[in-house]
């Protein structure tokens, strides 16, 4: 079967890292029709506005698209691509899974998480002003369809993947109301899944919880700004953004990405990481249902990174994005 995509190269590393993973994808066998389209810088560059009608279009039409970093100015600007597209096309699953790589060093081995992030609401609702001259108010939006939703695709997910435990991240000792909400959604919708072990647990003790024993962790269920932070936290434990796949989810659209940013300092030089972006179509392939191809594909991205010869600056090595490139495609 032929799949259609629309790929979105994105700005600053994105053009290196999204012809990495074509080629591993190429590589499988996996036939796949890429409608490449353009947004951010590049969009801007050509006189369009940063998330041009076309690239709504292509993703409408094709469903599934696989996203490079994008750029996002800080305090000023375009607003955030990322929180307009997920808005646009309700993606309102932002799913990251955090493993442990053979042959990562971190601090902790064995970290095997998913983390389910509710993705359209929260502060990222955007909903901000100025009440008076110093004075700048930011409305947290908590609704329970949205709190259900997201529940109701943990544990879903829970079953599907034979994991045994959700733990709900709140603040609910502080925003009473708004967590308080979300807990009771979550609460509700646990009651439906009694073979699965469910807990809640404050957002601060959870970081601490996370950097001295990961391991206790199966899925985080989280609001959209706790889930921002935390999903960041939870990448370091297994050697940061760039081996961290991502992708969200909606009832009709899915956009698969990597999490990490544009790495303009590197960018053209043929020495940024395509693994979380590969990884990230790992999960595409999934989508696809072409789940073979993305076991094969992380089948070779471990055997590379055990044998430890062949890796990128961010991981301690020496290796340009080609070599890292060749490297998994030959272990294919």
């Amino acid at each position: 079967m032929t799949h259609k995509v629309t790929l979105i190269p994105g700005d600053g590393i994105g053009e290196e890292i999204t012809a990495a993973t074509k080629r591993i994808i190429d590589a499988t066998g996996v036939k796949i029709i890429w409608e490449e389209v353009i947004a951010g810088r590049k969009a801007i560059n050509a006189g369009l506005t940063p998330l041009p009608e076309s690239t709504i279009k292509s993703i409408q039409k094709n469903k599934v698209a696989l996203k490079g970093p994008l750029e996002t100015a800080v305090g000023n600007g375009y607003a955030s691509l990322n929180v307009l597209l997920r808005k646009k096309f309700v993606l309102y699953a932002n799913v990251r899974p955090v493993k442990s790589l053979p042959g990562v060093k971190t601090r902790f081995d064995e970290v095997d998480m998913v983390i389910f992030r509710e993705n359209t609401e929260d502060l990222y609702s955007g909903i901000e002003h100025e009440i008076v001259p110093g004075v700048v108010e930011s409305i947290k939006i908590i609704t329970a369809k949205a709190s259900l939703r997201i529940a109701e695709s943990a544990f879903e997910y829970a079953v599907k993947h034979k994991r045994k435990k959700v733990t709900a991240i709140h603040k609910g000792n502080i925003m009473k109301l708004s967590d308080g909400l979300f807990l009771d959604c979550c609460m509700k919708i646990s009651k439906k899944y009694p073979q699965i072990e469910y807990r809640d647990m404050i957002v601060d003790n959870t970081c601490m919880q996370l950097v001295m024993k990961p391991k206790q962790f199966d899925i985080l269920l989280l609001e959209n700004l706790y889930g921002d932070i935390i999903s960041d936290l939870a990448a370091g434990l297994v050697g940061g953004l760039g081996v961290v796949p991502s992708g969200n989810f909606g009832d009709k659209v899915s956009i698969f990405e990597a999490v990490h940013g544009t790495a303009p300092d590197i960018a053209g030089q043929g020495k940024a990481n395509p693994i979380a972006l590969t990884l990230s179509a790992c999960m595409m392939l999934e989508h696809l249902k072409e789940p073979k191809a993305a076991t094969r594909i992380r089948d070779a991205i471990n055997k590379v990174l055990e044998a430890g010869k062949v890796r990128t600056g961010d991981l301690g090595g020496k290796s340009s994005t080609d070599e890292l490139t060749r490297a998994i495609i030959g272990k294919l």
